[in-house]
């Protein structure tokens, strides 16, 4: 089953680079450009250098030159002894403070065809085309994949709980209100305890397949061209392991704004989702969510069908069944999420916007803002947007366990985690 062992991170020099807080960035795919250069100009050693290069006529290249100038100065250091590095975020939720804390260590790669580490959701060529490009110039994961396993004992927790009740070796709070918080591991023997905790589990990558998959082709390519051979680093990836029952896991939803659709017609759409949903009409958008989360959690699939100008609907299927109809080729686990009878009974079915469509975007749009799904069609910039529940953790697991994908953009695990404060080098 799943092989992870400990490793040297390279971690900044705050003596020389600067404050951690002034050093890390968001994940790379929701950064602007304005966001990158005020990142840049805030601290030169910003790690957005590296991990999203813009800079010279070769990004990548110049990424790889920036890394050596660094680690010459010392900017970046490496750790003395292989260590396991234990992250917890703790962050504001659904009118709350949570916290999730795992472990960041080094995974031994595997095709997902093994049954070993398993994805959830389809990706995109040309994200994983411009990680692989920045891997070969660097030799480097700047930021770690996010993945969790079943621990019905929470043994793994109550370790890795055990070992941060002192003091963190780094943390900081950052714009939003998120706490970062490393503590780092290098006592062998309880490395090796933690070690074997996964040596009959499962990973469930929940962020970052375009990495893994990338991963996979770096260690691929290293070996046909004799650069690594198997037992190398290059066989390993950085990747944060999270409990899947940890009390502190949020999914937020992914929503679905409609564009420039030809003749469009609310209630068209309306009658059509008379045969498979119950219908109820809203003048305000304020209740929303609420009607929604009474529907999750009674288990019903519904989402809310907005309109513009306060008007929405309530949709909620009357018979899980009909999905084994619509997708008979599929799992229950798949038939069952709301995103699959969305898209199979509403946007396929009633709105005729199919897969290929979905995936390039060509009438669909996806926010995790629900202000932004509301204000888009009220602006005129959607003609509707459909708002929904979030995907339950336990059906990434199913999903998964059963060999399949859901679609782009069923889930959004929050918060993302920051980048900059542990680095995987494979030159060690």
């Amino acid at each position: 089953m799943a092989e992870i062992k400990p490793f040297r991170g390279m971690r900044y020099n705050t003596e020389k680079a600067g404050e951690i807080s002034k050093l890390c960035c968001p994940p790379y795919d929701i950064i602007s450009e304005e966001e990158r250069l005020s990142y840049i100009d805030e601290n030169e050693y910003n790690v957005i250098r590296l991990e999203l290069p813009k800079e010279g006529e070769d990004v990548y290249k110049n990424a790889g030159e920036i890394l050596d100038i660094w680690r010459d100065k010392g900017v970046l250091v490496h750790e003395e002894k292989p260590a396991i590095y234990i992250y917890e975020e703790e962050f504001n939720a659904y009118n709350k403070r949570s916290s999730v804390k795992g472990i960041i260590a080094r995974v031994k790669l595997e095709e997902f065809s093994k049954g070993i580490i398993l994805p959830h959701e389809f990706t995109l060529s040309k994200a994983k085309a411009d990680r692989f490009n920045l891997m070969k110039a660097t030799n480097c994961n700047f930021s770690q994949i996010y993945a969790l396993y079943m621990d019905e004992e929470h043994t793994t927790l109550g370790t890795i709980d055990k070992l941060s009740e002192g003091a963190p070796d780094a943390k900081f709070t950052d714009s939003d209100r998120v706490t970062h918080r490393l503590w780092i591991v290098t006592d062998e023997k309880v490395i090796a305890k933690l070690v074997s905790d996964f040596t009959d589990r499962k990973l469930y990558i929940a962020d970052g397949h375009h990495r893994y998959e990338t991963a996979l082709n770096y260690r691929d390519y290293c070996r046909e061209n004799g650069i690594s051979k198997p037992g190398d680093p290059q066989d390993y990836q950085m990747i944060y392991l999270v409990d899947m029952q940890h009390p502190g896991l949020v999914v937020f939803p992914t929503h679905r704004m409609v564009r420039d659709l030809e003749d469009f017609d609310k209630d068209k759409v309306l009658k059509d989702c008379e045969e498979y949903f119950d219908i109820k009409k809203f003048s305000s958008v304020g209740n929303i969510n609420s009607e929604l989360s009474k529907q999750y959690s009674l288990g019903n699939k519904a989402f809310g069908f907005y309109c513009g100008k306060g008007e929405w609907y309530l949709l909620v299927l009357k018979d899980i069944e009909v999905m084994s109809k619509v997708l008979p080729d599929v799992s229950k686990a798949s038939q069952q999420l709301d995103v699959s009878v969305l898209h199979s009974l509403i946007l396929e079915k009633t709105m005729g916007i199919d897969k290929e469509n979905m995936a390039n975007q060509v009438n669909l749009t996806y926010t995790k803002f629900f202000e932004e799904a509301v204000m888009g069609v009220d602006r005129g910039d959607f003609q509707c947007s459909f708002i929904l529940n979030p995907t339950r953790v336990t059906e990434i697991r199913d999903v998964a366990a059963a060999g399949e994908k859901m679609p782009q953009k069923s889930t959004y695990f929050y918060p993302k985690m920051i980048t900059g404060m542990v680095m995987n080098d494979l030159d060690y």
